[in-house]
């Protein structure tokens, strides 16, 4: 299917790898012009660079810190015209209540629930002109609250919330807004946290993938069909779609 986004400005944050480097791929091979946010300029150059090698499409990158005000104004004023807007940087550590301190709870916070509002806020009216588009990618721990994700699952409820009341309005200045909530992806962070999960059970990292055994279809998602989402989502083939968040999960019960 043509998605129609050839010659279109994305802007990816977290782009230097998981999901939010396959998203950057997969803009690139759409015909997207990219502009990549991360914290690390080599991973930035790395993608970069295939990028170039691969597809016919500029790319510009960004090294900067979102969970600050002067990330945010960084990326605000480097980034020029943009189309689509993908929030994706940063990661809620797990943990109960008593488990991740108050620091740790704010840092994370900083940069994935306020980063997105604020980089949000910070390229509203260049997307208002735009008539343009932005994509949330959330989690799907903001739909199953458990006590052993406190941080990262009312953060994703923020991020819920944040994007359905914010396309109430949007469509007024002729914008969409959407999110992806994806349950497990085969990351090197989800790698991280199953073979921490699996040397506290089992004393022994490397069965880390036995526990795809309880995953739907036996294993986690690719990072490629998450980003296959959000291309469809921040094309014009889905025009009328806004206020929707679309869990890919695989249907986990």
């Amino acid at each position: 299917m043509e998605l129609d986004l050839r010659g279109k400005r994305a802007l990816v944050t977290g782009a230097s790898k998981g999901i939010g480097r396959a998203t950057a791929l997969t803009l690139a091979e759409e015909g997207c012009d990219l502009v990549m946010v991360a914290r690390g300029a080599e991973g930035l150059a790395g993608i970069a660079d295939e990028i170039g090698t691969r597809f016919n499409v500029s790319t510009q990158t960004i090294a900067a810190d979102l969970s600050t005000p002067e990330g945010i104004r960084r990326v605000a004023s480097e980034a020029g015209k943009i189309d689509i807007l993908v929030n994706n940087a940063g990661a809620i550590p797990p943990g109960g209540l008593m488990d991740v301190d108050e620091k740790t709870w704010r840092e994370a916070w900083d940069l994935k629930v306020f980063g997105y509002i604020n980089l949000t806020r910070a390229l509203y009216d260049t997307l208002k002109r735009q008539k343009g588009v932005i994509v949330n990618i959330i989690g799907a721990g903001g739909e199953r609250l458990t006590p052993d994700y406190i941080v990262g699952g009312p953060g994703n409820a923020s991020l819920m919330a944040f994007t359905k009341a914010l396309a109430k309005g949007a469509y007024r200045d002729g914008m969409r807004v959407v999110a992806i909530n994806p349950g497990p992806v085969l990351t090197g962070r989800i790698e991280m946290l199953l073979k921490t999960r699996a040397r506290n059970l089992h004393g022994d990292d490397s069965r880390w993938r036995e526990f795809f055994a309880v995953m739907p279809f036996g294993r986690p998602a690719q990072p490629e069909e998450i980003a296959s989402a959000v291309a469809f989502l921040a094309s014009p083939r889905s025009a009328y779609t806004s206020g929707t968040i679309l869990t890919i999960d695989g249907g986990a019960e």
